[in-house]
């Protein structure tokens, strides 16, 4: 994602104002470019970086060239939400054997960029990633990655073939360009196609709410009246052999009388009691 790290303010109508000049890759955008170079190094793949909007965006692809990817592709077309995003993203991605991202990007910082690239490959996703190292070259795709989980936890995992991956931008950071990257980039040309975003194209999500459980299936209170249906539902007025009159009888005694009344009743319906020590 290409961002302007530096953007002005207006203090009056809080107006946001960009600058092509002073914008770069997002750190976490910049730490899964580290991670693919190290990996393309080990195993003697290739890099290319692949980036969705207009031609602004090209500054992003320049600095990746810079720092050691072998093409650029840049996915034409001011794209906003995740899904299209996802879905530019996922036409120009089907041969990659990897997918490195950063987990937050421009939609809001949501990360559903990478969830919904995953989806629509049909590859495996591993998200939320603070540690990456990649196995030997005799094992090119095999990675031992740890992800990020709630209340601090973590988990590692084995990756080994087609995945789509997302660091966090503290994972680590891009290396500095050189000269001779620098001239080289300004002189590779940058791939351009078309954006396919055609409705019904991209993956719908939903927005986020709490977990409700699925409604049991109870039976009607039966009754021909309302008030037989109150008591049908509240059990007033049923027969003491279902211990619900029972239950509703008010007692007044002494605080040892009234325990023994009690430990009897939990007893009559059906309550397993500890046997109590003879004192």
């Amino acid at each position: 994602s290409c961002t302007d790290r530096r953007p002005e303010v207006d203090p009056l109508s809080g107006e946001v104002s960009t600058d092509d000049r002073t914008s770069r890759l997002t750190h976490a955008d910049a730490a899964a470019l580290e991670q693919a170079l190290r990996c393309a190094l080990v195993w003697g793949a290739e890099v290319v970086a692949v980036t969705v909007g207009p031609a602004s965006s090209d500054v992003v692809l320049r600095e990746a060239l810079a720092c050691g990817a072998n093409r650029a592709v840049r996915v034409d077309g001011a794209v906003r939400r995740a899904e299209d995003v996802a879905t530019a993203l996922a036409g120009v991605l089907r041969q990659a054997d990897q997918v490195w991202c950063g987990d937050q990007g421009l939609e809001a910082g949501s990360g559903a960029v990478p969830v919904l690239v995953a989806a629509m490959l049909g590859a495996a996703g591993c998200f939320g990633l603070v540690e990456v190292s990649a196995a030997q070259a005799g094992a090119p795709g095999r990675l031992v990655v740890v992800r990020r989980l709630d209340g601090g936890r973590r988990e590692r995992l084995a990756v080994a073939g087609r995945a789509v991956l997302s660091v966090e931008g503290a994972t680590s950071r891009l290396r500095r360009a050189g000269l001779p990257g620098v001239l080289r980039a300004e002189r590779t040309m940058i791939e351009v196609v078309r954006a396919d975003v055609s409705p019904g194209a991209a993956v719908r999500v939903g927005l986020p709410a709490p977990y409700r459980p699925r409604p049991r299936v109870v039976a009607a209170p039966a009754g021909a009246t309302a008030l037989d249906r109150v008591r049908s539902l509240t059990g007033a007025g049923l027969a003491s052999s279902t211990g619900a009159a029972e239950r509703r009888t008010p007692v007044t005694a002494e605080p040892g009388e009234a325990a023994e009344q009690i430990l009897a009743a939990l007893a009559r319906w059906g309550y397993e009691l500890p046997e109590r020590a003879e004192p």
